[in-house]
């Protein structure tokens, strides 16, 4: 377990890296089957999966990474590298990219909890600091992780 303060690269935010039992993680969207089945492909060919995904630590909900979760498992992996965070932090927000709905950070653990996602590509997370927003995936540093460790 890794645990940092992002800092020469202006991320505002905490967080720790593990390698969790796969199972125990809650999606709060539901995956895309063209995109699933050409991450799949890729991290096959690959074989290594090249960024942790990024998770709640109180909750185990999944805030970005849906797709990297449901193609380890389709590929026999029972682990994976999560980067956790407190999501209910005010350094971590949430824009609703599905037409017609607000969602809030409330709404996406809600979802999750009682297994009711959203569709694919419904939300989208980000860091704020005091000059810009950044996608969460900013702090995934790459890992290149061997599949054969998450299986």
């Amino acid at each position: 377990m890794a645990s940092k303060k992002s800092g020469g690269n202006n991320i505002p935010i905490k967080f720790r890296i593990c390698l969790v039992d796969i199972s125990s993680l809650k999606p709060h969207e539901r995956t895309d089957n063209i995109r699933l089945k050409n991450l799949s492909n890729e991290i096959k060919l690959d074989g290594v999966l090249k960024k942790p995904i990024v998770a709640d630590e109180k909750t185990n909900v999944i805030i970005d990474g849906h797709h990297r979760v449901e193609a380890l498992k389709a590929l026999g992996c029972t682990r994976i590298p999560v980067c956790y965070v407190d999501y209910m932090c005010d350094k971590i927000g949430l824009k609703t990219t599905a037409k017609g709905m607000e969602i809030t950070k409330y709404g996406v653990v809600e979802a999750a909890l009682n297994n009711s996602p959203f569709g694919p590509k419904s939300t989208w997370h980000y860091i704020k600091n005091s000059e810009s927003i950044r996608h969460i995936s900013r702090i995934q540093s790459r890992i290149d992780i061997p599949l054969e460790i998450l299986k």
